[in-house]
């Protein structure tokens, strides 16, 4: 019997108008159905009803289809839209079958007027999108939807704010997350104060371009899923909160112009998204100049912006607390060179990604902010340490298996409290002898901190807040050193992850960016190494400690640079040395002479000081020219010459100039697309340039060449900006 129904229903769907025998052939249809007992197979009745709908669609679009014929034929139209065989839009014929086919499965097309009829699919394929040509017959004295642009508004200054009343209500209410972030807020909102009058001084009235900037936190919606909101009290993850908190405060008190998101519905309004599927691009121009997300909004903006993505993607910031290589971000090599994992493959340039820490030069540095002490707190602080008071790193009773054996030695030096979160019973997991507090509120943890001496890692969490916040507040951290170094190749909680970055210890800024005598990283599997440190911080007397990129004046100052200087919507032009001129040459006569130079007391190779350089941020007299050794990344071999790598300084030393500067000896000079080029090889004199932007790759590293390495200066305290970056 279902096998008469649906032939039936399927000879239906195939009608072209409806008539007398079809009404019959539908009382037929029910009489059947009526007939029909389901004996248990609901789910055929299911399908038996979607074909229903599907039929009534079906016919709609016969009729629709129908009339819009009949209309092109009385207006004289049906000859004017013949689907165009332009080789300047050679997609243009499939994209009409596509539409043909596929019209109605997103209300989207509708929405923009396409009714089922070639015309309104030649109309929207070049009107809304950009893939047939204009049609002579229609009215062009609009631009296209694609092609629209903003009025050009007059800039206006950005002012700073120290008032944080307004983010607060921006904010919003409703989840445990977000009612953190906004204690965080509001507890550090007088040093955001100070920290603004202080950059303001800085800066001298200097013009700011006052931004619109849309924040979408992605991983914050119930769309992601949301598995932070529920933890916070539970001893749950709060890092990358605490970040999304700074990121909110910095861009208000800088005076931009902000819009926050915490939900898809947010994020299609504020974006303009048309009713539908996200098939269809935006319905105007984007109407923000920057959007910074995560990558769980930047998959939600994938799904609802359709094709205006890759159009305004150069407009995004993407929050990537690990950080994204080039190799893994680059979409087609990363598929054929296997660095393809879930996260990556985006296609943007490597500096749209913001790390939590300044691990990825090949990213922009965002960071967060750690509570600034007065002298007056910290000469308090020392006062009241107690020397033989230890604080546990860990708030989940997880973290805590295993741990005994070296949690021991620590007991016979010191007092050892935990802040484990435990609803009615003691986690069985934390030893006796530990004295646990239960989570804390984070004023309670403060003060803790403020007289503990030590604070100690397990390993786990990597990279979070809490190690610098400790520092902050007087304490030694010690931390486990990695044997191997943990990576994508050996730790699963790497694995997937868009980089191949190796993790020599928990917490690697603190190790290599601060280090002793605030920091002590030992192998916690030789005892007599975790027994030796123990005793040597019991003896060893440290001040409270917070690097300067960490307060709220270093934070702001580095996203201040960011908006202003940073631009990746406008196009690069190729950087061609014979086009250079000498400075101060009125008559623009070309350079003769090398256009890097040796820097004294240095092996570093700088930028000619006679020969005008091109535009570029950060400027060109902060690049020091270096080769690495073999197998060396450019992030290693300007590190190791106290130099930071600068991605951005790749395409002016991309050339045989720079190969020439220094002194490489080359049989063959080829262009490629490889993420470790520029480089050479000694052995067999070839050199490589390299020919695709997007792979330009502090990072990349090869055992076979040596690599062309374009690292710059840094200002104290703030290695994301050159001395002249400011």
């Amino acid at each position: 019997m279902l096998e008469v129904i649906l032939k039936r229903m399927d000879s239906l769907s195939k009608l072209d108008n409806t008539s007398t025998t079809d009404a019959r052939r539908l009382d037929e249809l029910s009489s059947a159905i009526n007939r029909f007992q389901p004996a248990g197979l609901v789910e055929r009745i299911q399908a038996i009803a979607q074909n229903v709908s599907n039929m009534a669609i079906r016919v709609e679009q016969i009729l629709q289809n129908s009339m819009v014929q009949g209309r092109a034929v009385r207006d004289g139209t049906s000859s004017q839209c013949e689907v165009p065989r332009d080789p300047r839009f050679p997609e243009c014929p499939g994209k009409v079958d596509w539409m043909r086919a596929r019209w109605t499965s997103d209300p989207c097309y509708a929405f923009y007027g396409v009714d089922g009829s070639d015309c309104s699919f030649l109309i929207y394929l070049s009107e809304v999108e950009w893939f047939c040509p204009p049609l002579a017959w229609r009215n062009h004295s609009s631009p296209p939807i694609q092609h629209a642009q903003q009025a050009k508004a007059p800039k206006r200054q950005a002012a700073f704010r120290t008032d944080l009343s307004v983010l607060l209500d921006q904010v919003g209410t409703g989840k445990e997350s977000l009612s953190f972030m906004k204690r965080r807020i509001r507890r550090l909102a007088q040093q955001w104060a100070t920290a603004a009058n202080r950059l303001d001084a800085k800066l001298e009235q200097r013009w700011r371009d006052q931004k619109k900037i849309l924040v979408h936190v992605g991983f914050l919606t119930e769309e992601s899923g949301d598995v932070f909101s529920p933890k916070v009290l539970k001893g749950g993850p709060l890092g990358e909160m605490v970040q999304w908190a700074d990121i909110l405060t910095a861009l208000h008190v800088l005076g931009h112009n902000l819009k926050i998101s915490m939900s898809v519905k947010e994020l299609q309004g504020f974006l303009g998204v048309p009713p539908g599927r996200g098939s269809c691009p935006l319905t105007g121009p984007l109407p923000f100049d920057l959007i910074y997300t995560d990558y769980h909004g930047l998959q939600q903006m994938k799904q609802h912006m359709g094709l205006s993505l890759k159009k305004h993607k150069c407009h995004i910031r993407v929050i990537d607390t690990f950080g994204t290589e080039p190799a893994y971000n680059h979409e087609e090599y990363a598929t054929l060179h296997g660095y393809r994992t879930n996260w990556g493959y985006w296609n943007l340039n490597a500096r749209q990604y913001m790390t939590m820490f300044p691990h990825t030069p090949d990213n922009s540095f965002m960071g967060f902010v750690s509570e600034e002490l007065n002298e007056t707190e910290k000469r308090s602080i020392q006062q009241n340490k107690v020397n033989s008071m230890a604080v546990v790193y860990g708030k989940e009773a997880s973290m805590w298996k295993g741990k005994e054996g070296f949690l021991q030695i620590l007991h016979r030096y010191m007092e050892v409290h935990g802040t484990v979160y435990y609803e009615t019973q003691r986690p069985p997991e934390v030893p006796a002898f530990v004295k646990n507090h239960g989570l804390l509120p984070q004023n309670e943890l403060q003060q803790l901190l403020r007289k503990a001496k030590l604070f100690i890692g397990f390993g786990f969490p990597y990279e979070g807040p809490a190690p610098l916040e400790a520092i902050a507040n007087g304490c030694i951290f010690l931390q486990p050193k990695f044997h191997p170094p943990h990576s994508s190749l050996n730790h699963e909680f790497f694995r997937g992850k868009p980089t191949s970055r190796e993790v020599s210890s928990q917490h690697p800024y603190a190790e290599q960016y601060i280090g002793r005598p605030h920091v002590m990283t030992v192998d916690y599997n030789n005892s007599l190494e975790f027994d030796s440190a123990i005793r040597e911080i019991m003896r060893t007397k440290v001040e409270p400690y917070l690097p300067y990129e960490y307060t709220c004046e270093g934070m702001l100052e580095r996203v201040h640079s960011y908006i202003q200087h940073q631009d990746f919507c406008a196009p690069e032009s190729p950087f061609i040395p014979a086009n250079l001129s000498r400075q101060g040459s009125s008559s623009g006569s070309r350079i003769t002479g090398p256009l890097f130079v040796p820097l004294p007391n240095s092996t570093a190779l700088g930028w000619a000081s006679n020969v005008t350089a091109p535009p570029a941020w950060p400027p060109l007299s902060s690049l020091r020219l270096l080769v690495s050794q073999e197998g060396q990344s450019c992030v290693e071999a300007c590190h190791s010459a106290s130099f930071i790598c600068e991605p951005a300084h790749f395409r002016f030393i991309n050339n045989k100039d720079a190969l020439h500067g220094l002194e490489v000896q080359c049989e063959v000079v080829d262009s490629e697309i490889n993420h470790i080029l520029p480089a050479f090889s000694v052995v067999r004199r070839e050199c490589g340039l390299q020919r695709e932007p997007l792979l330009f790759s502090c990072a990349g590293h090869s055992p076979k060449y040596r690599r062309l390495c374009p690292c710059r200066d840094f200002r104290h305290g703030q290695v994301a900006l050159c001395r002249d970056c400011l």
